[in-house]
């Protein structure tokens, strides 16, 4: 079957030609030995069933990143070579394209983005283009559709150069001056309101209250679908599966198999968060807990991204997590993880070194609160005065920061610097952002539950077997003497593991001063992430990275329990 990769710069829209060119069976894949994703999807194209791959944006064949290490041998795959090529930004990235044509490989070039740079005043001869480079040239503006057939039409003309030269990069742009200056011409026209907010989105003192309000809305919208579809569909499709699920627990009585399936009764009845069975909370958790926030987060970021935000907020940020020892693209795993851990841990592989995904991941499960545990802190404190809920996040934003800093100093591994390009912005197609949603919500599915469902199960084996309630005995005294809060709170830590929002609320009944109460809640946040993060973060950087990883997070927990508790309680 012929292969047909798809190469260009990032964010540009060649995922959304990809798209375009592919219908709903797409499959993304992790490079094997990276975390670096590309798409795989089959089109019958002029009565040619091919497969279409979407190589990692790169500006080069000079790999400066893992990502663009891929690109490059993805494209030792290909038969054909679709370069889609910003049309707005030309000289830019002609650069990949002359390295391109030294492949020696079919290709044709896609000139995207079109009506923008129509709108920018750019001109731009393509039938002159196509005679100076020897291959195929087509407009296109991807998230319309206008000019995929035509790129299809002429896919059968795609065509070697009959002469290539290997330049050096001089002699490179060179070339690429002579070319832009023969072929394009640029007219004068006046900021419209769309620059304007471009350039204000991008300078720290507009941009960062912009990016507070975009942050703000997002969470809302995120915080809207997931527990609409929560209340909506999740929970009575569960209340319909309760009496299946009784049945089962009738047919098995009690015992250690019950216990593993089923779990505990309450009061005679399944409770999904409380039973700890595999196939109660097991299944609830991943699927009627946190799927739902996965389906409105994803929606959103198919939004910033598809807008041409997110480029900006990386920028806007990189200064700020270059100390901690990331860069810019680190806000996405933090942006996701305050609505919800899970897609905020999946997000790290955008980052294209170890040492920076550890930190990312690490940071994430120590200091980053979900929407569901900030409204839990929100409604525990809440009644004592805001002083109190401020004080608890007030605390894990400096423990974000100082680990961050440490973390930086002490993880062996580079931390390279990003060089984005900022695109304009664009009015998001619906069809690409919801198509591009549910790409990633089956991979999901696919991918993620399986790692989820794996943890309840290890978890619910230690409850059945007494491990757990082994540990509640012999750390009440660490949690007494040395945190000032009862023993009882063992149990409250051993369910914030499943789901920290509840673990929280569990610690109205200990009858905590409100003093106690911010160590608690403070610590709970900090000791360990919920078993869905957990799960996929074994996924994500390994069981090794992930115990060094947790082992931070448990003595970051205790140092700052005990001076909490020396601090608040003397």
């Amino acid at each position: 079957m012929k292969r047909i990769v798809l190469m260009g710069n990032p964010n540009i829209g060649k995922s959304a030609v990809f798209s375009r060119l592919t219908g709903a069976d797409v499959i993304i894949s992790n490079y094997p030995g990276t975390t670096v994703d590309f798409s795989r999807g089959r089109a019958c194209l002029q009565g040619e069933l091919v497969e279409l791959i979407d190589a990692p944006g790169t500006y080069s064949l000079e790999p400066t990143s893992r990502a663009e290490e891929v690109a490059f041998e993805v494209l030792g795959w290909a038969d054909l070579v679709i370069n889609v090529v910003d049309a707005t930004n030309l000289e830019r990235n002609l650069y990949l394209t002359l390295q391109l044509l030294e492949k020696n490989k079919p290709m044709i070039v896609a000139l995207n983005m079109w009506d923008e740079a129509e709108r920018s005043g750019i001109t731009i001869d393509t039938k002159g283009l196509e005679r100076l480079l020897q291959v195929p040239v087509v407009t296109t503006v991807a998230l319309t559709g206008e000019g995929i057939n035509g790129l299809v039409n002429r896919l059968k003309d795609a065509s070697t150069p009959t002469e290539t030269k290997v330049h050096s990069e001089e002699e490179m742009w060179m070339e690429i001056g002579r070319l832009t200056r023969e072929i394009q011409k640029v007219t004068h026209r006046h900021p419209t309101a769309w620059d304007k907010l471009s350039q204000a989105t991008i300078k720290p003192l507009t941009g960062t209250p912009i990016a507070l309000m975009v942050i703000f809305a997002t969470f809302w919208v995120v915080r809207f679908i997931g527990e609409g579809l929560i209340s909506n569909l999740f929970e009575p499709l569960f209340e319909l599966y309760r009496p299946l699920a009784m049945s089962i627990s009738n047919w098995l009585g009690p015992g250690l198999l019950h216990d593993l399936l089923i779990g505990g009764l309450i009061d005679g009845e399944i409770d999904y968060i409380q039973s700890m069975g595999v196939l109660t909370t097991g299944i609830y958790v991943p699927l009627g807990m946190v799927l739902p926030y996965i389906v409105g987060f994803y929606l959103a970021l198919a939004l910033l991204e598809d807008s041409g935000y997110l480029p900006r907020m990386a920028t806007l940020s990189d200064n700020v997590f270059h100390r901690l020892g990331m860069h810019g693209h680190a806000i996405v795993p933090l942006f996701l993880g305050l609505g919800c851990n899970v897609p905020g841990a999946l997000s790290t592989r955008a980052l294209e070194t170890k040492k920076q995904r550890f930190i990312s991941a690490t940071l994430l499960g120590l200091a980053v609160p979900c929407t569901a545990k900030s409204a839990m802190i929100f409604g525990v404190l809440g009644p004592y005065g805001l002083s109190y809920v401020a004080s608890v996040f007030a605390t894990l934003a400096v423990i974000y920061v100082a680990v961050g800093l440490l973390l930086n100093k002490v993880v062996r591994g580079v931390s390279p610097e990003i060089f984005l390009e900022i695109p304009p912005y664009r009015r998001p197609n619906i069809f690409m952002v919801l198509k591009k949603t549910w790409m990633r919500i089956k991979w999901f599915l696919s991918e993620a539950i399986p790692f989820l469902f794996l943890g309840v199960l290890m978890v619910n084996v230690l409850y059945a077997t007494g491990v757990i309630e082994w540990m509640g005995i012999v750390f009440a005294p660490l949690m007494e003497g040395w945190l000032g809060i009862p023993g009882e709170a063992v149990a409250v830590l051993l369910v914030g593991f499943f789901r920290k929002d509840l673990a929280v609320g569990m610690l109205l009944p200990l009858g905590l001063d409100p003093r106690q109460l911010v160590i608690a809640t403070t610590v709970l946040s900090l000791y360990f992430p919920c078993v869905a993060t957990f799960a996929v973060m074994i996924k994500e950087l390994g069981i090794r990275d992930t115990m060094k990883s947790i082992a931070v997070m448990v003595a970051t927990a205790l140092l700052v329990g005990g001076a909490m508790r020396f601090a608040l309680l003397g």
